[in-house]
């Protein structure tokens, strides 16, 4: 209906008539694609139709027939079901044989770490490393005793070279000055010649970087740059050392090879030594100490073969300094960095160490430390100063190549009590000495040495004693850390005994309650705040090494 005032008529309608008209059309459609509605009853066969006994038997046959048809598609599918069901188990079995594989590969590996654990702990006990110097001492005809040029007399071991020179087999010592780029050269000159008065003396100067043989390969290949021939990576004194031992390796006359066993104390450049000869990094070698833990053979030319050795045991008798520089109980953990650095500091003179870390006047190793760290940045909890952390990159700087420092020569020229003229004469008989110095001579003008004003005089207190018997081999201590765990636990019991009497008696000052006290506390739910002194040089004020906060220092 059109409304007054609109132009067209509107669409609107009520649902009743929409929902009518939608019906409408749909049995329109219905008719029109012939779909009936209603399905019509079957009315059966009339009694007055023909043959109705034999069309009965034909549609009852065809049910029959139906249903047989139903019951056997019901049985394909009841089969196919089954198969499905197996072929799941079967599925699930393999996944549960594969779960149960990778369990065993993961135990297989668990296995093999624990064993790689075992062998490694093994290694570096004490009684391996000496057991390994030892063979290689006996497999080797020249021993080369490896010095660091900072501290040569400290190097030196008198029990190992009083073994190799009574050696039944004859054996051969040679002296390597090693790390002769950190010492000046009047310093190198005086040492060489005192050195070379007791046994034939060689120079050298370690390659600063050195990698594996295929990545020099792949490099070469690559861009096709010589190498890197610079002072401060190139190596001296290699050629000299090489020249010497295939003069050796030819006068040995027998077919076999020459075997040059390699011995020092750690961190002196035993691994470096053998890397340099080789021209690539055949050894294991970085600033850690004790990196090499066993014997290891590399094969230098077609005549000489190099033994690389573990370090030598320094033994417990020797002074403070020595240890803290020639052993390796700082790094197991035995001994207290910061009693290392406090024996090394004692050796030193403080204006030098001063100017070379730069750091302001110090009363003690203590104050040095607190200093040295906070210039460096190494706080721990509390902002408070890692003096433990500052003393270990220390005791670094002063075993690796970093810091330049020398030892004064002996103003004693003699023989030590271990060597006879007749064995000095035994170790340079055969050799061209006159050689062996021209070569150390031209050596030493080429390397660039440090500045005398820019070391530090050390003052070394003698040769090391070392200990190659492995029966002389001190019993090894547990770490600090768990004897003190256990010393706690051991005694916890009788601790909170004592305290609980003293609860029921008295109250007890919060200064005065013990650890145990206030974890038992804790545990019952009452806790109270305990006073905590982070003072951590307060606790040091008995001692002679203190350090004093009431007066300031510049």
């Amino acid at each position: 209906m059109k409304r007054p005032k609109l132009k067209k008529a509107s669409k609107r309608m009520s649902c009743a008539k929409r929902f009518k008209i939608q019906k409408k059309k749909t049995q329109e459609r219905a008719k029109k694609s012939g779909i009936k509605r209603k399905i019509k009853k079957d009315v059966g066969v009339p009694n007055s139709a023909p043959f109705k006994e034999e069309v009965l038997r034909e549609a009852a046959q065809k049910k029959q027939e139906l249903e047989e048809l139903k019951e056997k598609n019901r049985l394909e599918k009841q089969k196919e079901r089954a198969e499905k069901r197996k072929k799941g188990k079967e599925e699930s079995s393999e996944d549960t044989q594969a779960k149960k594989k990778k369990l065993k590969k993961a135990e297989k590996v668990k296995a093999q770490r624990e064993v790689r654990a075992a062998v490694s702990k093994q290694k570096s006990t004490k009684k391996f490393r000496c057991s390994e110097l030892n063979k290689v001492i006996e497999a080797s005809d020249v021993i080369l005793e490896v010095l660091d040029a900072r501290d040569p007399i400290g190097c030196r071991c008198p029990q190992l070279e009083e073994a190799v020179l009574k050696h039944e087999g004859k054996k051969r010592l040679l002296f390597v000055l090693n790390k002769i780029d950190l010492v000046p050269k009047e310093n190198l000159g005086k040492w060489v010649q005192y050195l070379k008065a007791q046994c034939p003396t060689f120079v050298f100067k370690s390659y600063a970087h050195l990698e594996d043989r295929t990545v020099l390969n792949k490099k070469q290949r690559v861009l096709s740059i010589p190498e890197n021939l610079c002072r401060a990576g190139k190596c001296f004194g290699s050629e000299s050392l090489m020249e010497t031992l295939e003069h050796l390796a030819n006068n040995k006359g027998s077919e076999s090879m020459l075997n040059v066993g390699v011995v020092g104390f750690p961190n002196v450049g035993k691994s470096s030594i053998i890397n340099s000869l080789k021209g690539s990094r055949a050894c294991h070698a970085g600033v850690q100490r004790g990196l090499t833990k066993c014997m290891q053979e590399v094969h230098i030319s077609d005549k000489v073969k190099m033994i690389d050795s573990s370090a030598l045991l320094a033994a417990p008798s020797n002074s403070g300094e020595k240890l803290a520089l020639r052993s390796l109980e700082v790094d197991e953990k035995e001994v207290n960095p910061l009693d290392a650095v406090n024996s090394l500091l004692k050796e030193c003179n403080q204006q030098q160490i001063m100017l070379q870390y730069n750091l302001p006047n110090y009363r003690n190793s203590l104050e040095f430390l607190t200093t040295f760290a906070k210039k460096r940045s190494l706080f721990q909890k509390g902002a408070l100063p890692n003096t433990e952390e500052a003393a270990r990159i220390f005791l670094k700087d002063w075993t690796g190549a970093k810091l330049s420092f020398f030892s004064k020569v002996p103003e004693k020229q003699g023989l030590p009590p271990h060597l006879t003229e007749a064995m000095v004469r035994e170790t340079q008989a055969g050799l061209d000495l006159d050689r062996i110095n021209t070569a150390n001579v031209q050596i030493i003008k080429c390397v660039q040495n440090p500045k005398l004003s820019s070391t530090i005089v050390f003052n070394s207190k003698g040769m090391t004693a070392g200990i190659l018997d492995v029966c002389e081999i001190p019993e090894e201590k547990h770490a600090p850390g768990e004897e003190e765990e256990e010393d706690e636990e051991d005694s916890d019991e009788d601790i909170f005994e004592e305290t609980e009497e003293m609860e029921d008696t008295e109250e007890i000052p919060e200064s005065k309650k013990t650890k145990t006290q206030i974890t038992r506390k804790q545990k019952n739910g009452k806790v109270n705040p305990a006073s905590v002194n982070i003072d951590l040089l307060a606790a040091q004020k008995n001692d002679n090494d203190a350090y004093d906060f009431g007066t300031d220092f510049v």
